[in-house]
């Protein structure tokens, strides 16, 4: 990914934190971690909310469904609605067929 200075339009390395050029501070905006928020067809247990949530931010799925269920508990429930909320309100996957044409259709 190139990098350009925004106060000189210097072409900068992709590692750079300086302007080489003019020393202004460089900011790069980071990519997110892991995938997108949805849920995915392969790997959930009741409705793959807490994978969906463990892909999306980059964290483990074992610790997020310790947290879930003890949360559950002690929040008398309320993390039990907010798992159904994600259950409604988190898209599927999208099923990838076998020799689809184009790609991502």
């Amino acid at each position: 990914m190139a990098v350009f200075c925004n106060r000189c339009g210097t072409g900068l390395p992709g590692s750079a934190r300086f302007c080489s050029n003019c020393g202004a501070v460089i900011s790069v905006a980071q990519p997110m971690p892991g995938r997108p928020l949805v849920r995915p067809h392969v790997g959930r247990q009741i409705a793959g909310v807490c994978l969906a949530l463990a892909q999306a931010n980059g964290w483990d799925v074992a610790v997020v469904r310790i947290f879930a269920v003890i949360g559950f508990f002690l929040t008398s429930g309320f993390v039990g609605v907010a798992y159904v909320a994600g259950w409604i309100g988190i898209p599927e996957e999208p099923i990838e067929l076998p020799g689809a044409y184009p790609p991502g259709i």
